[in-house]
């Protein structure tokens, strides 16, 4: 998650007693523990500092959101037999996840029958076990959604089969590639912000002139509306369909097509776009996407009702078939937030319920508005399948690498058309560590395990499949959420969450076998603290890691250590020297980054000392890239500025960026991402946590090192742009872009 630490080590769900009591109620009976076990729901945590009991409030509330009961201890009770009676009468599990190759027994009832309904229609019997009611199921069957079918003389039940590839193909071979928040990347061709040509062009120059195997984007899930709003793409109202707000709306085919009237009042949209453009380069303003969606909303309403050519009609309709209800469901919501707002808990009780009859007749209703949001949203898809083939045609290996944020807005689409399988008044956050006590609150509701389980994993598939219809890889925010979310009820403070576990097996399986089809690689952000074994599971699935530089360190048992040597950094991750939650490079070599905290009242501790825990660690890496020969300069401190607008003083600050970028070169990643503000030495971060108003988080444009924005036309074209391009070029001839 942007700027989330996971906690250190895992909750036991069956200890009690033996953690001290945390903030809150008591901690919980002996019988209460049980009940949250059955429902994989920890009643411990560790901060780092060592078990931390869970209140008996928090595990009844959390309880509560996954169906049952816990207010009494007769009610506890009373959960209990009946969470025994319905294992004790289930013929099949809710889904079986499997991985090809591999043995998976199901447990069935002795004299069961039991058979597979494959994918393709076929049928694959399974065997009796000797002596055991447990059935093997065959290591050989195919990969894909299949049925699990069993039989006794009074009764029949049916689950979900999926067989995930045992691990994803491995890349094939290193690449490089630049990291981009696309509303940052403004042409002289933009409405104000990045959009999907930017991203086409931006694929086409890196990949064809640089060498660059990829480009990594933010998450472009559709935002909640309404003004202003939210412009974090970490808070999306869908994560399943994008945003328009990124579509070109000339590079629409039908905008040729306009008549007369209708192309003038568009080009006089284009031409106030252009005017939100200069606004944010020249005037050296901020990203408006309200006012961008506002006339790019007006320019695509005309487009919308020019006829389409038999072929883009009939790809209209092949897109609608495949995606189905999920589609409808969302461009209903889209078409009844225009009319009752963005929150749905505020519209009118019969239309909270999208499968319900006013909703029905609302849709009919307003057949209009539903139409232009399905629409919308093959515009966007197509506009996606354009950037992904430019990445590819420019000799690409990876192309696009999309981001999935860990859930979506409670008053949103999502929300409104999954609310049968998220958990109603929890949000997903993180607990209390040793670098925020007072834990965190992302204001997101998560998946709830059981319904998921119950629901064959098809809307987690769904997402999935969506997601990765255009990408040659994705990343999954907080990765760690497919092992545990930490659950935060309504009306309570983050300390006074829980960890709720998940199947990681049905979770990583879904995810193998949608990735698999998708011919895509998967990345892991797995920052901060992470539960042992984590990281080692998602390795053996073939999930790559996310590696910062700064915080990669050979720790001693004391806590104390240098920088981790290049040579010993994983092979299988992105591997960068910051992210869009962190300072840029150009911000940690100069220090501004703490004077950045420092005047938004930020820093923990005095300035002074602030200050010098960053010069220490400024130098200790310094330091690491003089011993590798990657810094032929004076320490820093006694060396020029890079110039004039370089702020701070030391080591020519473009050197020193471009050795770092040398040093990460010698580690065995697989990916090395380059921050593309980096390559202009831009200071500011896109994001900064801990502030709302008080920073412009996610509106800044891409600028140099003065903070002067800058075209993507004036990036390519400059100087320190090429510098930085041929030293990641090094990987291309299996150097370092340097010498010892």
């Amino acid at each position: 998650m942007s700027a989330s630490l996971d906690s250190a080590a895992a909750g036991s769900a069956a200890a009690d007693g033996a953690a001290s009591a945390g903030p809150g109620a008591p901690p919980p009976d002996g019988a209460l523990a049980e009940l949250a076990a059955a429902h994989r729901v920890d009643t411990e945590y560790d901060p780092g500092s060592g078990p931390v009991a869970v209140s008996r409030d928090t595990l009844v509330a959390v309880l509560a959101a996954l169906g049952v009961d816990a207010s009494t201890p007769e009610a506890v009770r009373a959960a209990l037999e009946e969470h025994r009676r319905r294992a004790a009468a289930r013929l099949l599990p809710p889904c079986v996840v499997a991985r090809a190759g591999r043995q998976v027994s199901v447990a069935v009832p002795a004299g069961a029958e039991l058979w597979v309904e494959l994918e393709d229609g076929g049928v694959r019997r399974v065997a009796a076990g000797a002596g055991t009611p447990a059935r093997v199921l065959p290591p050989d069957l195919p990969l894909g959604r299949h049925t699990l079918h069993a039989r006794l003389p009074d009764r029949t039940a049916a689950a979900p089969l999926v067989v995930a590839p045992a691990r994803l193909e491995p890349l094939p071979g290193r690449s490089w590639g630049f990291l981009v928040q696309l509303y940052s990347v403004l042409s002289e061709r933009s409405w104000g912000m990045g959009d999907l040509a930017d991203l086409a062009d931006l694929a086409q120059w890196s990949g064809h002139a640089l060498g660059a195997g990829f480009v990594q984007v933010n998450p472009l899930h559709a935002a909640l509306p309404g003004t202003p709003s939210d412009p974090s793409p970490y808070r999306p109202s869908s994560r399943r369909f994008p945003d328009p707000v990124h579509v070109r709306p000339e590079a629409v085919p039908e905008y040729a097509y306009l008549p007369p009237k209708e192309r003038e009042r568009a080009d006089r949209l284009a031409a106030r776009g252009a005017a939100l453009r200069d606004a944010v380069l020249l005037e050296e303003g901020l990203v408006d996407r309200d006012a961008v969606w506002e006339l790019k909303r007006e320019a695509l309403e005309l487009v919308h009702r020019v006829p389409r050519p038999v072929g883009r009609e009939a790809a209209y309709r092949a897109f609608l078939a495949r995606e189905g209800g999920r589609l409808e469901d969302y461009a209903t919501w889209c078409a009844l937030a225009a009319l009752h707002g963005g929150d749905w808990h505020r519209w009118p009780q019969e239309l909270r319920d999208p499968a319900g009859p006013a909703v029905a007749r609302a849709r009919e209703e307003h057949a209009e508005a539903v139409e232009f949001h399905r629409w919308l949203c093959w515009v966007v898809d197509d506009q996606l399948a354009a950037a992904q083939d430019a990445a590819a045609g420019a000799g690409m290996p990876v192309g696009l690498v999309h981001d999935l944020a860990v859930g979506a807005h409670p008053d949103g689409a999502d929300a409104w058309a999954l609310q049968r399988v998220l958990a109603e008044g929890i949000s997903v956050g993180a607990p209390p560590d040793a670098f925020n006590a007072h834990g965190q609150d992302w204001g997101l509701p998560p998946w709830r395990p059981d319904a998921l389980a119950e629901a064959g994993y098809a809307p987690y598939a769904d997402l999935l499949r969506g997601v990765l219809r255009h990408a040659g890889a994705l990343r999954i925010d907080h990765v760690m959420g497919l092992f545990r979310l930490w659950w935060v009820p309504a009306g309570l403070p983050p300390t006074q969450g829980t960890y709720v576990r998940y199947d990681s097996e049905a979770m990583l399986g879904v995810l193998a076998l949608e990735a698999h089809r998708a011919g895509a690689a998967v990345i892991g952000e797995d920052l901060g603290t992470v539960e042992p074994g984590v990281r080692e599971e998602l390795a053996d699935r073939g999930v790559l890691g996310t590696s910062v530089l700064w915080f990669e360190r050979d720790y001693a048992p004391d806590g104390s250590g240098g920088p981790l040597p290049p040579e010993r950094w994983r092979e299988q991750c992105l591997a960068t020297l910051t992210t869009h939650d962190l300072p840029s490079t150009a911000a940690r070599l100069s220090g501004e980054h703490v004077e950045l905290r420092h005047r938004l009242g930020l820093l923990a501790r005095p300035l002074e000392e602030e200050q010098a825990a960053d010069d220490e660690e400024r130098e200790e890496w310094l330091g690491e890239l003089a011993r590798e020969g990657l810094l032929s300069v004076p320490p820093y401190g006694e060396g020029p500025a890079a110039d004039e607008d370089a702020p701070g003083t030391g080591p020519h600050l473009p050197d020193a960026v471009a050795a770092l970028h040398r040093y990460l070169l010698r580690t065995p990643a697989k990916l090395l991402g380059v921050w593309l503000p980096d390559t202009l030495g831009d200071p500011r971060p896109q994001n900064l946590p801990g502030t709302w108003d008080q920073y412009p988080n996610w509106r800044l444009p891409v600028a140099d090192a003065a903070g002067r924005p800058v075209t993507l036309e004036q990036l390519a074209a400059a100087p320190r742009t090429a510098e930085l391009a041929a030293v990641m070029a090094g990987l291309r001839g299996g150097g370092d872009g340097g010498t010892r």
